[in-house]
């Protein structure tokens, strides 16, 4: 029998296979250092590798897809058959993951009414022109046509979610029509309601989990006539930003967990190799509160976020060399850090004098959501001119979401974020707004990943925005998904000025009074630096207040002063030898003359968590 055979083991090609598997989600790692990784999973002893596959890195647009550079999935699987590595795919259209949306295309939102993860026509009908897409591409890499794809995954977690059973018994017939002919699992947490929930009848079942591995899968023996496994044996957590802290977990009590399943059944560590959300791709969960995550996705995994060995790695691959000795594959040397220092900035520029330059411009007579206008991620600004309100008492958005900054004249009067949004914000004293402007900035923090808030994540302003308990009305509405930075037009900088907030010199000095009297409000700021060699380094954003970081025209992701994380992951690929670039998009009006850049991370204090 060729293939792998599910029965009360796993069998590949007959012969009993025990899955040893790390999770290495491509889109999360440049390039150029896939084979690093891949290597280092290999020579620790594992089999597999596992991946999500984001529906909207690959279809940002609606029927525009993507699988070439950071989504060349296609060579991901290559790169891994050729370093001796099976493959699982999870290939969504849910996925969760601490991602944006859990991997939904936020162009489903635009859509009213839509309803996600169940068995509604207009929703099924865009997963249906996806898989259309999607499954011939991956069918090239299956077992069955020689490629290294051993198993697929149906949804994610579904039994956490929801039990639309005729969602994921059509979500099994759509994947099998066509053609694919691995098997399929699905995933859920080791509880009664989620595995109920989530099941499909024929379908192996796995758990995820993070300790406690034998009373998990004694729970697991109730539901599963098969194999055990852990499909993500959580290593670590991921960090929002405002917690405080870095989450880690005890290696020794990750050794005995992860030794018990190597004895008792099979096992895929979450996350082998976390890696970065860059851009706006990080995801949120609410609970009681939005907690959106932070950049880095080091997950405190068995590789750093920059892919260094850690004791973690050590221990696991003596744990797997015990029982089945390792394979004849070298670990790469680790790549160079470099801490290039302190570099100053050359070059300002406000948002409100980019605008023409970056931004589209919509007229509206009421404000309208991202969504509604064909963006996904980053900023929106609602601009308006107050022409018959003397003064500003309060003001209220309306189905706003995540955080906005209210700005009469480019003069920050409130700061709204989260729960604040939902009601009115006084304004204390009272702000004179006659025939004066109105600007309103508002930040994709990043979707719900997890749970019923993600039919809730259109965002900007998607009702009327009241001054005073009124409705104001008429609006140009301004798109920033700031993916065109290369149009910033830059000006001179003043560095007397930096410190606790910029304020900058232009050429023009009737400009520049003009902008002291108003103050600095959401900027542009340039760094540039010469680099020898390219090597990773780190960030450091100590002292600037709240945006995000592009290297050479690339987005790293979002600092914010309220931490864990203090300095940004930069990959050596991303540098050029010669000269380089780093643009910091600040709304605060808190930057740094000077820019570190060091050789170490620096992702806050660390508590320890038990998963």
């Amino acid at each position: 029998m060729s293939g792998i055979e599910i029965k009360d083991r796993f069998y590949l090609d007959g012969e009993e296979f025990h899955l040893i598997s790390g999770a290495i989600h491509y889109f999360r790692v440049v390039p150029q250092y896939w084979e690093d990784r891949l290597l280092k999973l290999r020579a620790m002893g594992c089999n597999t590798v596992e991946t999500y596959i984001p529906w909207n890195m690959h279809e940002p647009k609606e029927g525009e897809f993507v699988f070439d550079g950071m989504l060349d999935l296609g060579k991901f699987i290559e790169l891994a058959k050729s370093i001796g590595l099976y493959v699982i795919l999870r290939p969504s259209p849910y996925t969760c993951g601490e991602w944006e949306f859990g991997g939904f295309p936020a162009w489903l939102l635009k859509e009213d009414g839509m309803k996600l993860r169940c068995t509604y026509k207009p929703y099924l009908d865009h997963v249906k022109r996806y898989y259309d897409t999607l499954m011939p591409y991956i069918k090239k890499y299956t077992y069955d046509n020689g490629g290294p794809v051993i198993m697929m995954q149906i949804e994610n977690e579904y039994g956490y979610y929801g039990d639309d059973h005729e969602y994921m018994k059509w979500l099994y017939d759509l994947i099998r029509s066509y053609g694919i002919e691995v098997p399929l699992f699905t995933s859920d947490g080791p509880y009664d309601d989620a595995f109920r929930g989530g099941k499909i009848p024929g379908v192996l079942q796995t758990g995820n989990f993070g300790s406690h591995a034998k009373e998990r899968f004694d729970f697991m023996k109730k539901y599963v006539d098969g194999p055990l496994s852990c499909m993500e044996f959580w290593l670590g957590w991921f960090d929002d930003w405002g917690s405080g802290f870095h989450h880690t977990t005890s290696v020794e009590q990750n050794v005995e967990d992860f030794a018990y399943m190597l004895d008792n059944g099979n096992v895929n560590i979450y996350m082998f190799h976390g890696g970065t959300n860059f851009g706006f791709m990080n995801g949120s969960n609410y609970y009681d509160k939005l907690t959106p995550d932070v950049t880095s996705y080091d997950y405190d995994a068995v590789l750093t976020e920059d892919g260094q060995i850690t004791d973690k790695y050590i221990a696991f691959q003596k744990e797997i060399s015990k029982r089945y000795g390792l394979p004849e594959v070298e670990v790469p040397k680790p790549v160079k850090r470099k801490a290039y220092g302190k570099i100053k900035a050359d070059g300002y520029v406000s948002l409100w004098d980019s605008l023409d330059n970056i931004a589209d411009r919509h007229e509206s007579v009421y404000p309208v959501s991202m969504e509604k206008l064909g963006q996904s991620y980053g900023f929106i600004l609602y601009h308006t001119h107050l022409d018959e309100i003397p003064k500003m008492g309060e003001i209220r958005l309306m189905d706003a979401n995540d955080r906005a900054k209210v700005y009469v004249d480019h003069e920050n009067i409130a700061t709204m974020y989260d729960r604040e949004l939902l009601e009115a914000k006084k304004i204390e004293p009272h702000v004179e707004t006659l025939d004066k402007d109105l600007d309103i900035l508002v930040e994709n923090m990043g979707r719900v990943n997890f749970g019923p808030y993600m039919q809730k994540q259109r965002k900007g302003i998607d009702g009327p925005v009241l001054i005073n308990t009124r409705q104001h009305y008429g609006y140009d509405i301004y798109t920033l998904p700031l993916d065109n930075i290369d149009k910033l037009i830059f000006g001179a900088v003043n560095e007397t000025k930096f410190g606790n907030g910029a304020d900058i010199e232009k050429e023009n000095k009737e400009e520049k009074e003009n902008k002291e009297e108003k103050g600095t409000g959401p900027s542009f700021y340039r760094y540039t630096f010469e680099a020898d060699e390219c090597c990773d380094t780190f960030i450091n954003m100590e002292g600037f207040g709240k945006g995000c970081v592009f290297i050479n025209g690339f987005n790293l992701g979002r600092f914010w002063e309220v931490g864990p994380q203090k300095a940004l992951y930069l990959p050596g690929p991303l540098i050029r030898k010669g000269k380089n670039e780093i643009v910091v998009f600040e709304t605060e009006g808190k930057a740094q003359i000077e820019l570190e850049l060091m050789d170490h991370p620096s992702l806050g204090p660390c508590e320890q968590v038990n998963p």
